[in-house]
């Protein structure tokens, strides 16, 4: 289904006025995050300047009786206001590394940090509160909730952040917020239509608009274009690069395009299991 909105309308400079309303977070909770997992694999050096790095990370999943090894110590980083993407064979464990990046999922061995912090190992409410407060995720589907408006999605994330109290005091600049990514994405018009109402280019938008109502320091993306038309795919392209050249968003990218992925500025491949880096 076609975007409405040209794609030359996405790739004019990206105004980030916006970024200053900031949304009021909830205190971290004092639970402890330390395992006691050990490996024996040599640590690899990352440089500091990298925002998530992932070091001799397996996972594997079992089918019926069969235990299928999908990662196979993959070592991968990912530079901070870069642009990463990864490419690969289908099934090739390319989602699989985004959730475990993105706390959705836990390595069976290895670990995962972010901003020098270990992150694999938090408890849940903790993984929550850490995608919920530093992370924004799109994923090829949207994933939108189809009773709710464009405006509605775009603040979901950050109702969900806050206390009641907290949000209802915050309110007016979550909303004011919440319209400018709008406008950002080239929305401002459809504020108020639910999903149903929106081409698939427009619920795309309106998924990246949501992951960016908390102010997140690392976008991660799933195929965001996989389900998309090629203009349509590439206004969304254009989109994510004007984010991360203009408000230096640091945004890791899964994408079967290798076309897609040669506009990034980091290249890397999964391949048996292991990351092979290209660009």
């Amino acid at each position: 289904m076609n975007s409405s909105t040209p794609a030359k309308s996405l790739a004019k400079p990206i105004s980030t006025a916006g970024k200053q309303l900031r949304v009021v977070r909830p205190e971290a909770d004092n639970e402890s995050g330390h395992s006691e997992q050990t490996h024996s694999t040599a640590p690899q050096s990352f440089s500091r300047e990298s925002m998530v790095h992932a070091r001799a990370v397996t996972k594997s999943y079992r089918r019926h009786k069969t235990s299928v090894a999908v990662l196979k110590g993959v070592d991968f980083s990912a530079e901070q206001g870069k642009m990463t993407a990864i490419v690969g064979q289908s099934g090739s464990g390319k989602s699989t590394l985004l959730h475990l990046l993105g706390t959705l999922d836990r390595p069976d061995s290895g670990e995962i940090h972010f901003a020098n912090q270990r992150i694999d190992n938090l408890p849940a409410r903790k993984r929550d509160a850490f995608r919920n407060h530093q992370l924004g995720m799109i994923f090829q589907f949207y994933h939108l909730l189809p009773e709710l408006t464009l405006l509605e999605n775009v603040i979901a994330p950050a109702m969900i952040g806050q206390s009641i109290l907290s949000y209802f005091r915050n309110r007016s600049s979550i909303m004011k917020r919440a319209k400018e990514l709008a406008e950002l994405v080239g929305l401002s018009h459809r504020l108020h239509h639910k999903p149903s109402q929106l081409s698939g280019g427009e619920m795309q938008r309106t998924a990246i608009a949501r992951a960016l109502i908390t102010d997140p320091k690392l976008l991660l993306a799933d195929e965001p274009t996989g389900n998309l038309d090629q203009e349509s795919g590439q206004s969304i392209l254009q989109l994510l690069r004007n984010l991360n050249q203009e408000s230096g968003l640091t945004i890791v990218m899964v994408t079967h395009d290798e076309n897609i992925a040669m506009q990034c500025d980091a290249l890397v491949r999964l391949k048996g299991g292991k990351v092979e880096r290209l660009k």
